[in-house]
């Protein structure tokens, strides 16, 4: 781990030493002298590695915040690399840099975040509280280790959970889908798959673990389970369809549960039956089509299912559709070495198993590029991009609808244009609701206007589509009209 790297003055962007010193010690950051010791420097490096990274200096007073500077670079730099070595596993970190600031040389090290390990010393696991390290109590310790796979709990057995928990229709159904020459029974293939483990009981004298028996994990309850939510009343999904741009009063409600196969045949005819259809010019001809991509909103529904943290419990995965987007909340963060810079490059799964599964039954791809896909698809639909958020406790995606990014200029015109038109005052809003929603009905024409008769707001709308400036779509109850596009 030698170095003799200078990157540069103060000015440079990538440290400024002087400003981070001036903001003070974090839970993401920390600074020693130049004579520190590897023992204290080793505690802050197995702090942040098993928190969220973070920045040490080395070469600054820990109580002035003076910057002294390091008398020998390579010896504290070898000092950093033992510290890292005390570390277990062994910490890799990435090299460090040798900063001039003013007249004395300052030695900044970066501690990763998204590691996929967690960290040790001597015994001990340490995690960050604001600028403090200190020992992580044994929830949040078994928490940590569920959250970077160290410990799987889709692989552990649910106390009381019995073979006879699962249905035996599903499981063979899957095994059909599988194509299995038939040469292993159903408690062969899926102890294979990692839906059943041996019961980890000590053995008399004599006894061969396969003798053990075989129990369910909660994977195998979730994929195959005759009543899932027994085990896990929070493995399921809220979905609601709110009126407008927030949550309010109206809205339509459905709990979903049942097995993760279930819940997804289940969120996809929510969705159908919920999403607003949209006329765009497709070519020379209007077509009618969902307003978002069904591809991409399924691909956000089954990376929630097969990725959320099926630990935390007091929780489900939340589908809210609102007027202009539609929001995927799921819970848990992003997993092991998942953060938001490489979301849509890593490849990580929380839960092997049911992606697994739900791979074999056509439900998600092994490869992991459902995130990406859906960047893709809302690109190809000329929409605009999705937006991730890893949020406390949470992960969320949101889906934005509305006129494609191509067409924003054509809805620019629409409002400049219509602001000329010879229309009466009621068809004026009525014309500027289009422009903003897309579609109007003459219950929300009613709406805008509910001190006028409804046979005369229905001869306003009839004026407008003989003048060319609306198309009348659906029929009777289901009418709704649209702009028509020039």
């Amino acid at each position: 781990m030698r170095v003799d790297r200078e990157s540069g003055s103060l000015s440079d962007p990538i440290v400024d030493v002087h400003s981070l010193v001036a903001s003070g010690m974090s839970a993401t950051l920390h600074w020693f002298p130049g004579d520190v010791s590897a023992a204290r420097l080793a505690i802050v490096f197995a702090a942040m590695a098993n928190a969220s990274g973070g920045t040490v200096l080395l070469g600054i007073s820990p109580r002035s915040g003076q910057i002294q500077g390091v008398q020998d670079v390579n010896e504290t730099l070898d000092i950093a690399f033992q510290a890292a070595l005390l570390c277990d596993p062994l910490l890799v970190l990435p090299m460090p840099w040798v900063i001039q600031v003013d007249q004395v040389q300052v030695i900044s090290i970066t501690v990763p975040a998204g590691l996929s390990n967690v960290y040790s010393l001597e015994g001990r696991y340490l995690g960050r509280e604001g600028a403090q390290s200190n020992p992580l109590s044994a929830r949040r310790l078994r928490q940590l280790l569920l959250e970077r796979g160290v410990v799987q709990f889709e692989a552990q057995i649910p106390p009381g959970a019995t073979l006879d928990d699962l249905d035996l229709h599903k499981v063979m159904a899957y095994i059909t889908a599988l194509k299995s020459p038939g040469v292993e029974s159903w408690q062969e293939i899926l102890l294979r798959r990692g839906c059943l483990r041996r019961e980890e009981l000590k053995p008399e004298a004599g006894t061969r673990p396969t003798d053990l028996p075989l129990r369910p994990t909660y994977a195998a309850l979730l994929l195959f389970g005759k009543y899932p939510q027994q085990w896990l009343p929070n493995g399921t999904i809220l979905a609601a369809h709110f009126i407008g741009a927030s949550p309010a009063d109206q809205f339509i409600k459905q709990d979903i549960q049942g097995t993760l196969p279930e819940q997804l045949f289940q969120i996809e005819a929510f969705l159908r039956e919920n999403m607003r259809q949209v006329v765009r010019l497709v070519g020379f001809k209007h077509e009618e089509t969902s307003e978002y991509p069904l591809e991409a909103v399924r691909e956000v529904l089954v990376n929630a299912v097969a990725h959320r943290d099926y630990n935390l419990q007091g929780d489900n995965i939340h589908l809210f559709i609102f007027s202009d987007r539609i929001e995927v909340h799921s819970p848990g963060g992003l997993p092991g070495p998942m953060t938001m810079q490489n979301l849509l490059q890593a490849r990580f799964s929380r839960n092997a198993v049911i992606v697994q599964v739900l791979a074999d039954l056509g439900y998600v791809e092994r490869l992991g590029y459902g995130l990406k896909r859906v960047v893709e698809v809302m690109q190809k639909h000329h929409l605009r991009p999705p937006v991730f958020e890893d949020v406390t406790g949470s992960f969320r995606v949101t889906l934005f609808g509305g006129l494609p990014i191509r067409s924003e200029a054509v809805a620019q015109e629409w409002s400049t244009d219509y602001q000329n038109l010879e229309v009466n005052p009621r068809q004026h809003l009525a014309m500027q609701f289009l422009a903003q929603h897309r579609r109007i009905t003459n219950r929300q024409y009613q709406e805008l206007c509910p001190e006028v008769h409804a046979e005369t707001l229905r001869r306003d709308l009839v004026d407008l589509v003989g003048r060319g400036l609306l198309i009348k779509m659906g029929d009777k109850r289901a009418t709704y009209y649209v702009l028509k596009l020039r």
